[in-house]
């Protein structure tokens, strides 16, 4: 049995990857804050005994008695409405956050996977978006306390791979969607389909020319388990590269939930990336990875557990 810890593993993300790791029969602590995050994501999980929750913040110092073979380190706020609501604490999740999780698995001898984000190509340059290119980031716009401190938290695992000889790995994560995320975290998926349903205007920043690509949540923690049992210690993206158009996204949207809401057009925020596309050669290389959920079907689940009534 393999002994994980998982930073922010009551999030979106984490609490989808904390029971990924329950059902093979791993034993996961799980240590988040709160912020963002929310126990009702993992509340079905408590009563397993491989399974135990705690609720620190991981820019403090973490004191486990326990073994631990890896840390899968998902802590920080990761919506734009999130990280502009606060922003030293995106800071420091992403700096003295990532400096604690990485003592911690310096002193237990345990690997270390940090979740990065495609954010840390800013508004690119070039498309698609591989893990070569550095990425046309402004680091004092608003958005640059979530994609500095992404880059700074990949450069000190770097440093403490380099230096102390950690076991790293770095997933750069492409926009990702399904059950448990918020309603109200300003990303697009909750945003127009909590929308949708309620009949109210879909909100498109921009002229909706701007494009995304989307990744079913379960295809995202597939690829994030794979590079956590690989020996690759080189940033890879875990993105879907099915590229689609806001505007057209939010067709998408309507057709399957049959809402009557009408599209309204609000201004682009600052830096927002025009587009976003990640090339994935390298995990379907390194990993054997590549996405199996097709956009409509993810979407069509992610859908049903909004009309069940999401957490807010």
């Amino acid at each position: 049995m393999t002994s994980f810890l998982v930073t922010g593993g009551s999030g979106f993300i984490g609490s989808h990857l904390c029971e990924r790791l329950i059902s093979e029969n791993h034993k996961v602590i799980c240590i988040d804050n709160l912020i963002t995050g929310n126990v009702d994501n993992i509340s079905h999980l408590m009563e397993n005994a491989n399974f135990r929750f705690m609720k620190q913040d991981v820019t403090e110092y973490i004191d486990l008695d326990e073994d631990i073979d890896c840390i899968l380190h998902f802590a920080s706020p990761a919506s734009p409405v999130d990280y502009l609501e606060l922003p030293i604490q995106t800071l420091k999740v992403g700096s003295l956050g990532t400096h604690k999780a990485l003592g911690l698995a310096k002193a237990k001898g345990a690997s270390f996977l940090l979740a990065s984000s495609s954010e840390v190509y800013g508004d690119p340059l070039i498309h698609p978006q591989n893990e070569d290119y550095w990425g046309n980031v402004n680091p004092i716009g608003p958005r640059g306390v979530y994609d500095e401190a992404k880059r700074f938290a990949e450069a000190l695992v770097m440093a403490y791979h380099r230096v102390h000889g950690v076991d790293t790995r770095i997933v750069r994560i492409f926009n990702t969607f399904g059950p448990r995320m918020r309603k109200n975290d300003g990303r697009v998926v909750p945003a127009f389909v909590s929308q949708a349903l309620s009949g109210e205007p879909l909100t498109v920043f921009g002229d909706g020319s701007q494009t995304r690509s989307f990744c079913y949540v379960s295809d995202l923690v597939e690829g994030v388990i794979r590079l956590a049992n690989s020996d690759v210690c080189e940033p890879v993206n875990i993105g879907n590269p099915n590229e689609i158009s806001i505007l057209d996204f939010a067709g998408t949207i309507l057709s399957l939930t049959g809402s009557k809401s009408e599209v309204v057009l609000k201004s682009l925020p600052v830096d927002d990336p025009k587009v976003r596309k990640p090339d994935i050669a390298r995990a379907k290389d390194k990993l054997g990875w590549s996405p199996k959920i097709g956009l409509e079907d993810g979407l069509k689940k992610t859908i049903e557990w909004f009309r069940k009534g999401s957490i807010s």
